[in-house]
């Protein structure tokens, strides 16, 4: 039987920050007609992460529940760059990086999205044919003042930091996606709140009705943790290196997912997984009593997601290789994870150490490697020059309580 109206937008609002207006997409639902539904994404960067995946889970289940869901490759958009978040004018990618960041968009979009029920459109199909005199109208249905209402660009007017025009123009570009495809719902994280509203209002300005506005959080890092109850720490974003990316191999994201703390993990149960939430109150429950293991309860979201990505065969295979090198190893299940960066092939394993901040020293580091006391990987290191080799995870012990997971690049 299909959900009723009310059934789907408790399903769709799970989640869900900002709702403008709830009493307005329980009435569309009520029509039994499909709704339009939209999200656009700059490719100011190559390759999706988790953070993405976020607004297109959110997508997938207004697909399931039988809605037209339209995925927006903002390569117009990105041209002009979006100034949200923006403490100054952001760099502009140049043609060749914005049309390398769509490919792989719209490509990895259908790891999550249904391809068959998915219209995938470039907003440079109708912004990039906007002639200057379009523009001009555009414009003249906003006002300065309402624009300046924005935090980024009232925090930056009030400390003298410049604000360059284009910038004034993004939030008008992206409202006309929605104008131009005449949405019931655009989608967004709740850093793009101010846009979706400008869209809603452009489209009253257009004679249509208003669109809804959905957004979802932004999804915290790997390296989020929990202080006075709250989760605290910069969000997945691939310039801090704190992501999990969809394309990456099974064993390097469910280690990397492994890695999260115990409380950042309900964060992720929350936005990222399929499991009811009646179920995941229930695990937390059962962490909290003592009746579960948060590690294996760790492991299940880990599989859901690898599994997700790839298929559950390749997920059980990364669990079958994280248990034999982890568990049975007694590696800390709070285990750091440490990037360095180096120029050449390899990295000495003292300076390693000493460097990802293991050990205090790299004489240090020399003095266990010779008493036999360093291991990587789970195997005794003996060679006094031994090295992490360039583009690896090691797991690397030097004695009895000093650990890390060390990723070499």
């Amino acid at each position: 039987m299909a959900p009723t109206p009310e059934e789907q937008l408790a399903i769709l609002t799970r989640g869900v920050v900002d709702l403008h207006v709830e009493e307005e997409l329980l009435a569309r639902l009520k029509t039994g007609r499909p709704l339009k539904v939209k999200a656009g994404f700059d490719p100011t960067r190559p390759d999706l992460h988790l953070g993405h995946t976020v607004l297109m889970q959110k997508m997938r289940q207004f697909q399931e529940l039988g809605h037209e869901v339209i995925f927006i490759v903002g390569d117009f958009t990105a041209q002009i760059g979006d100034p949200t978040g923006r403490s100054a004018t952001r760099p502009i990618p140049t043609r060749e990086e914005i049309l390398d960041g769509a490919k792989t968009y719209a490509e990895q979009a259908f790891k999550i999205l249904d391809r068959e029920q998915t219209r995938l459109v470039y907003n440079s199909e109708w912004l990039g044919e906007m002639r200057f005199d379009d523009v001009i109208r555009l414009a003249g249905k906003y006002t300065l003042a309402r624009m300046m209402e924005r935090d980024d660009f009232k925090t930056r007017w009030a400390e003298n930091r410049s604000i360059s025009i284009h910038e004034l123009l993004y939030p008008l570009a992206q409202a006309y996606d929605s104008v131009e495809l005449e949405c019931d719902v655009e989608l967004g994280g709740t850093d793009q709140l101010f846009n979706l509203l400008v869209g809603r209002e452009l489209m009253r300005q257009h004679g249509q009705k208003p669109q809804i506005v959905m957004t979802t959080p932004i999804l915290e890092g790997l390296d989020a943790r929990e202080e006075d109850g709250k989760i605290v720490g910069d969000k997945m974003s691939k310039s801090l290196d704190n992501y999990v990316g969809i394309t990456e191999p099974p064993e390097q994201q469910l280690g990397k997912l492994m890695s999260v703390s115990d409380a950042l993990m309900w964060r992720y149960y929350e936005l990222l997984s399929d499991v009811p939430m009646d179920e995941v109150k229930a695990r937390k429950a059962a962490c909290a009593s003592g009746e579960a293991n948060p590690r294996d309860v760790k492991m299940a979201l880990a599989k859901e997601i690898v599994g997700r990505y790839h298929d559950d065969e390749a997920a059980a295979e990364a669990e079958r290789k994280w248990v034999a090198q982890f568990s049975k190893r007694q590696v800390p299940e709070d285990l750091r994870e440490v990037t360095l960066e180096i120029d050449g092939d390899g990295v000495w394993i003292p300076k390693a150490l000493a460097d990802a901040g293991v050990l205090k020293s790299s004489s240090e580091g020399k003095r266990r490697l010779k008493a036999g006391a360093i291991q990587v990987d789970g195997e005794k290191v003996t060679d006094p020059q031994a090295q992490l080799a360039k583009g690896g995870r090691y797991v690397v012990k030097a004695g009895k309580r000093d650990w890390a997971a060390i990723t070499v690049k």
